[in-house]
């Protein structure tokens, strides 16, 4: 896999540097999450590899599938990825745009770990104290994980912030044991 992110990181530079440029980001942010999760599909993959259809067959599908987000841009990338044999890098081409993209708006987003459900109002001030300790914006995605018996888990990037039950009698155990 690192391999294929080495090979990705160009494409998704050189991605990113043009969406700067011609100030779309959020246009080839679509873009590249539509041509990511077409590169997942198994049939697409299987059609993009099959040497009866042309690169240029394939780039026609692809920009009929993308419609509106299809830019002259975006379909000369296309070609570029297409002409290269690359179509299995869009995922991790467009994850790296992602990050690239993250980093330009000051962005880090946020994985919270709930024991209950939260309510929006929550939601928006534990956002509201992240933003705070890491001086970024925050995105957030929030699931519930009933064994964390009470609290919250946040993991951003590689941190994590247990303030949940489970965490913290996990810790008193390790505190007792030592």
């Amino acid at each position: 896999m690192a391999e294929l992110i080495t090979v990705a990181r160009p494409y998704a530079e050189a991605a990113f540097r043009l969406a700067k440029e011609t100030n779309s980001l959020s246009g080839w942010s679509d873009a590249l999450a539509v041509l990511s999760a077409a590169a997942k599909d198994p049939q697409a993959a299987e059609f993009a590899a099959n040497p009866k259809f042309s690169a240029s067959q394939v780039q026609a599908l692809l920009i009929d599938l993308l419609g509106a987000r299809a830019t002259p841009h975006v379909s000369n990338f296309i070609a570029a990825v297409l002409e290269s044999n690359r179509f299995v890098l869009l995922p991790y081409i467009a994850e790296l745009f992602e990050q690239l993209k993250a980093i330009e708006e000051s962005t880090v987003t946020a994985h919270i770990e709930s024991a209950f459900d939260m309510t929006a109002a929550q939601v928006e001030e534990l956002k509201s104290s992240l933003e705070k300790r890491f001086s970024r914006k925050v995105e957030t995605s929030v699931s519930v994980e009933p064994e964390l018996i009470g609290g919250v888990r946040v993991t951003i990037g590689d941190d994590v912030i247990d303030a949940s039950v489970r965490g913290k009698l996990a810790a008193l155990s390790a505190r007792l044991t030592s």
